[in-house]
């Protein structure tokens, strides 16, 4: 058996020995969005460091736990704090928590981020819904993996984003008054920023939106069969965008923070919808 297949099984192995509740969502929170997980009534939660494997997470505004609740009557697990590479984890790292939860059952992935705006239109504290992406961190989750443990490695990624989602997220969105837009997620390595060059790259490549995380998990994801819907938190604008700015953690943090209770609410009333 594969060491990967092995770490899967047992960290699999150790939360149905602990928790009796299969999920059938997983929810990444990433920066800003934790709240959701503060805000229910858990049937389950945990430290990452206590569950076997799990890598621990190292940058602020990720605390690191696994709660599992009920929401609408769905079970989700909500992963509060994700793994990135440039904290020094490789792709199959990063996504190791999603591909146990989907060892648990879950079915759909709905998967979250802080990015920065690259349309002059964004403002920060803005919603993005992701329509596609750019995979622009030169490494793929399935790379070096046996397809007889894991699948095929020539997956589709043509809908990788279904638009049925998209379009229940859109509608909420305005109802809840948030001003929301559709667009494009480029990942790219960091941890350091972009230079104003970069960014005026990516915009020329068709990007909307630019962030360090969400793309392996969406590839894992879409390898395991999983229903994704990307959701990114617009912190700031990127550099050079708007004149003589900078862009520093301590700023995306405070909008994440300023936008928690928000779009926990929003994320709250979507997961019942997500079928």
């Amino acid at each position: 058996m594969d060491d990967l297949t092995q770490r899967i099984q047992a960290a699999a192995d150790f939360l149905r020995c602990h928790c009796s509740v299969s999920p059938d969502i997983v929810v990444i929170l990433g920066s800003g969005w934790g709240g959701l997980a503060d805000q229910v009534t858990p049937d389950y939660g945990i430290a990452y460091e206590k569950i076997p494997h799990f890598p621990k997470t190292t940058v602020p505004g990720h605390s690191g736990r696994l709660v599992i609740a009920s929401i609408g009557g769905r079970p989700v697990a909500m992963l509060q704090g994700r793994f990135h590479l440039y904290e020094g984890y490789s792709p199959q790292e990063t996504t190791l928590p999603l591909r146990v939860l989907a060892e648990l059952g879950a079915r759909f992935l709905i998967v979250t981020n802080a990015a920065g705006g690259l349309d002059p239109k964004y403002c920060p504290g803005d919603l993005m819904i992701i329509r596609d992406h750019l995979n622009l961190l030169l490494e793929s989750p399935l790379r070096g993996l046996g397809e007889a443990e894991f699948g095929s490695r020539f997956i589709d990624m043509v809908n990788a984003y279904p638009s049925q989602w998209r379009s229940l997220a859109q509608e909420l969105a305005q109802k809840l008054g948030i001003t929301c837009h559709e667009g494009v997620y480029a990942a790219v390595p960091g941890p350091s920023y972009e230079t104003p060059a970069e960014i005026k790259m990516l915009r020329i490549l068709g990007a909307d939106a630019v962030g360090m995380s969400t793309v392996p998990e969406v590839i894992v994801a879409r390898q395991l069969g999983l229903q994704v819907l990307g959701l990114s938190c617009i912190t700031n604008l990127g550099a050079g965008i708007a004149p003589n700015q900078s862009v520093n953690h301590a700023e995306v943090l405070a909008v994440g923070a300023d936008r928690a209770e928000r779009f926990s609410q929003f994320l709250e009333q979507l997961i019942p919808q997500l079928r």
